[in-house]
């Protein structure tokens, strides 16, 4: 090959060999990590399973009111054994349209492993703050209704995080131990 040639000839093959190498960085920060007896989750590996399931809406006392769930935000602090997760939040109903952010909750909770599911649910989540301005202000008790019925729902059925059929089939026969979150990830600990 001619000079001119040979350099854009390495300029392209370096270009692709750097491309190939980022996909497989971003395969690795996705990818749910099987590690001898655990299995290990970042915030970012929930984060995207989340966005892709919200918005969501939700009837609420007695189809009375319906609630748009929208832009989940979940963070796994390292000094903390509960997820942080933020939402928006809409309103349709009472006067109300769902079309625009009523406000925010933020909630903390545990994490439990259903094995019929091969998923991760909230356990014992707790409401730590809400604001709902167009309902009267910070929190009243028609917004706290609406907030905690909805949160023992979606506890009951909503994953926060379901196992891809790959890993489920690394796993095979072995049994799930117990869940923790600890440094900033959630930890699935298995039976040896």
């Amino acid at each position: 090959m001619t000079d001119p040639r040979r350099r854009s000839f390495l300029r392209i093959a370096a270009l692709a060999a750097t491309a190939t190498l980022l996909a497989g960085c971003a395969a690795l920060d996705t990818a749910q990590a099987l590690l001898g007896n655990q299995v290990a989750f970042t915030a970012p590996q929930l984060q995207a399973q989340l966005d892709r399931h919200y918005p969501r809406r939700y009837e609420q006392l007695g189809g009375l009111v319906e609630l748009t769930v929208m832009n989940p935000r979940i963070a796994l602090p390292e000094n903390s054994t509960r997820l942080h997760l933020d939402f928006d939040v809409g309103v349709d109903g009472m006067g109300l349209r769902s079309d625009r952010t009523a406000g925010h909750f933020a909630i903390t909770s545990g994490l439990r492993y259903d094995t019929r599911a091969n998923a991760l649910y909230l356990e014992e989540p707790e409401l730590e703050s809400a604001e709902l301005p167009l309902l009267g202000g910070r929190m009243n008790a028609t917004g706290r209704d609406l907030i905690n019925g909805w949160l023992r729902d979606y506890a009951r059925s909503e994953p926060v995080y379901r196992l891809d059929a790959d890993l489920q089939d690394k796993l095979g026969a072995r049994q799930v131990a117990g869940t923790l979150i600890q440094n900033g990830r959630v930890v699935i600990k298995l039976d040896r």
